[in-house]
């Protein structure tokens, strides 16, 4: 990390830091602890689980563009930060003495969305952390942290709370309720390096009065820019469908496998190894898009995510037409597994840092509020018709095959749009 300036390293330092919310909360333990939880006929977990994504998406996709043009302003950025900071780490901390499934969605949706807009403002200071040519490595070596240390250690904790804290007295209820616990110390300690030492070094002066429309104005402007700039719209809307299946891949995995009965203990292993495949891949991912065209590398790891679906479908489809057994399943899971830990720290570090480059920096939070919208909303595409699909058939298999659609979407799309995309100037 010495090649780093403070700043960039303690804007790396907060993906260390947030990390930890997205594999607990998100990928592994709640998700989990969820199904278990609000199992049955009248309330179907990894159903519930599915429609509350898409909730989350609605929201933060309306809200977005509006906070993207407020943290614009002067003086707004770090403000807003910290207080979706706290407001997240005390909903965590209220959730986890929680034991009604009702109870617990209410408390996943709230943290998550306030997680979800300290990450809009995290990436909308990354123009000012750095500079264009920097970009790539030093988003790359932020998701790359986050994987090594706030993906992995936290993570290692719970498993162990999990699969053995019987011995000790600690049951599977007070093993998540530690883990969630776990979750909001680390993210509130780690996050002190960003607040401290980053600041908002390019923005505009807030207007004296009449900042609610003004902001609202800045929105509509930066909308219809995009809209101008080929190359940004292109590459937004690509965006927009390859990140759904990423995003989906990402929220619903542990519940596919626990639809499949594949067993707690064995899912998270293999998420713990996806976790610690995705450090030195994301720093890869960084590198090579100096060797390579960055846009190159996306076209890479959407083609590997395409792999995974298939696998994924034949991993389902083989256990519901009984040709082969759970173990075979296992083994098939933790093949996904270290796939998506190749791609998946590296296909959204070069987005974000390919999107900064093409964007002007005095405007990154509008620019990068709408790159929230349109991920946002895309990821209302695949959980969506995830549940539907797995309410209409019952079968886990098919519901997986809605995912593969949106990345050949967003692959079509990019190559079409690739040569308005030049970066290293602005579109």
């Amino acid at each position: 990390m010495k090649q780093f300036t403070k700043e960039e390293r303690s804007w790396i330092m907060y993906d260390w830091a947030d990390s930890v919310f997205a594999t607990i909360m998100m990928a592994a333990v709640f998700p989990m602890f969820f199904v278990a939880v609000a199992g049955g006929d009248d309330s179907p977990g990894s159903v519930a689980l599915a429609w509350s994504m898409t909730f989350i998406q609605i929201v933060l996709g309306v809200s977005a563009p509006i906070l993207g043009a407020i943290i614009d302003f002067k003086n707004f950025k770090k403000r807003l930060f910290v207080i979706f900071l706290i407001a997240g780490i005390i909903v965590l901390f209220i959730l986890a003495f929680q034991s009604s499934w009702q109870l617990l969605l209410a408390g996943y949706i709230l943290s998550t969305i306030f997680w979800s807009l300290t990450m809009i403002i995290y990436d909308s200071y990354l123009p000012d952390v750095t500079t264009k040519d920097r970009m790539d490595k030093v988003s790359a070596w932020g998701y790359g942290m986050g994987y090594i240390g706030g993906s992995t250690i936290p993570f290692i904790i719970s498993i162990i709370l999990i699969v053995g804290g019987e011995a000790v007295g600690i049951d599977m209820t007070m093993a998540v309720r530690i883990s969630i616990i776990l979750t909001a110390v680390w993210w509130g300690v780690f996050s002190i390096p960003i607040i401290k030492n980053v600041h908002h070094k390019y923005g505009v002066a807030a207007p004296k009065k009449g900042v609610v429309a003004a902001t609202f104005k800045n929105a509509y402007n930066t909308g219809k820019k995009i809209i101008k700039q080929k190359g940004v719209f292109m590459f937004i809307i690509a965006y927009f469908f390859y990140i759904d299946g990423v995003g989906s891949i990402i929220r619903l995995a542990t519940a596919y496998g626990a639809e499949l009965e594949l067993g707690s203990t064995g899912m998270i292993l293999a998420l713990l190894l996806m976790q610690i495949v995705a450090f030195p891949f994301s720093i890869l991912f960084g590198k090579l898009s100096k060797m390579w065209n960055p846009l190159n590398m996306i076209t890479v790891a959407v083609c590997i995510y395409l792999v995974i679906c298939a696998v994924g479908f034949i991993m389902g489809f083989g256990l519901e037409q009984y040709w082969f057994g759970t173990d075979v399943a296992i083994i098939l899971f933790w093949g996904l597994a270290f796939l998506v830990g190749t791609v998946q720290g590296g296909i959204q570090a070069i987005s974000r840092s390919t999107f900064g480059q093409l964007v002007p920096p005095e405007n990154s939070g509008e620019y990068f509020g709408f790159f929230e919208i349109f991920g946002r909303f895309s990821a209302i595409i695949g959980p969506t018709f995830y549940a539907i699909i797995l309410s209409a058939t019952g079968r886990p298999s098919m519901a997986i095959l809605s995912i593969v659609a949106v990345f050949v979407i967003g692959l079509v799309i990019l190559s079409n749009g690739r040569k308005h995309m030049k970066l290293g100037q602005r579109i």
